[in-house]
């Protein structure tokens, strides 16, 4: 199987102070990446609940959340890099 460089760094190297915040979204795109929140490790799961409750940004580091996917929470959440 081959991956694109680009696919496999984007994955791969992530610096420690990298942020990604959680957009409300009112629609999805038919071609974006859509994950439920069942779908996720517990660590994920507990950074992206601080991040919709507290309305900040979350660690790249302790997620595994890739810019432009959407989370369906409460409502559509798209990941955005801060």
């Amino acid at each position: 199987m081959n991956m694109a460089t680009s696919e496999l760094q984007s994955r791969s190297v992530r610096p420690e102070s990298a942020a990604v915040r959680l957009e409300r979204v009112p629609s999805v795109p038919a071609d974006a990446t859509v994950r439920h929140v069942d779908q996720f490790e517990t660590e994920t799961l507990d950074a992206i609940y601080r991040a919709v409750t507290e309305d900040r940004p979350v660690s790249a580091a302790e997620t595994d959340l890739e810019p432009g996917e959407v989370i369906v929470f409460t409502d559509y959440f798209r990941v955005e890099r801060v």
